[in-house]
């Protein structure tokens, strides 16, 4: 059993260094860079509507307020007039926005430190992301212009980017006169 233990692991690891050399880092780097980009929208949207819930929670507040507002003015009404009846069902409504009022500055409160919790963690996964663009860039920049190529003027082609060792003579010479002459 052992020796097929071993010959099994031996296999194993063949083919993860099989795989190892058919993996192409720039392109496995390129996908993690769109996965992260694509998590960092998600983010965004999430925080867009967390930015949204609390903006609609702000607004329902305001109602709640003003509605008690309208209750006060309505009680002394009631109480001018003598009708504790009607005075009771205002009360029973001022105390239900009240207690609603609560319950939305709870959750107003706790998506406020969502929203700032969301937006720590952005700003980390943006810096993450930038860190793997510049070594996306620094990657590519060692591979050569095959990976980063430079395109002649019709856009239709790669540039010729060779230089003759004529022109490196005429460029030395001219550099030579340039030095004599300062």
């Amino acid at each position: 059993m052992a020796i097929i233990n071993r010959i099994s692991r031996l296999f194993t690891a063949d083919v993860h260094a099989v795989l190892d050399c058919m993996e192409e880092p720039e392109v496995l780097l390129r996908q993690s860079i769109r996965e992260m980009e694509e998590q960092l929208a998600s983010a965004g949207r999430h925080i867009d509507g967390l930015a949204c819930e609390r903006e609609q929670i702000e607004a329902r507040q305001q109602q709640i307020e003003k509605s008690l507002v309208d209750i006060e003015s309505q009680l002394d009404v009631c109480f001018e007039a003598g009708k504790a009846d009607l005075a009771r069902n205002l009360i029973r409504r001022r105390l239900e926005n009240q207690r609603f009022s609560r319950l939305l500055t709870t959750r107003r409160d706790a998506t406020d430190k969502e929203l700032a919790t969301s937006h720590s963690a952005l700003d980390e996964n943006r810096v993450r992301l930038e860190s793997m663009r510049q070594k996306a860039e620094l990657f590519a920049a060692d591979e050569g212009p095959a990976f980063s190529p430079d395109w002649d003027e019709s856009g239709r082609g790669f540039a010729d980017t060779r230089v003759s060792d004529d022109e490196v003579e005429v460029a030395f010479l001219a550099e030579q006169r340039r030095r004599t002459q300062s």
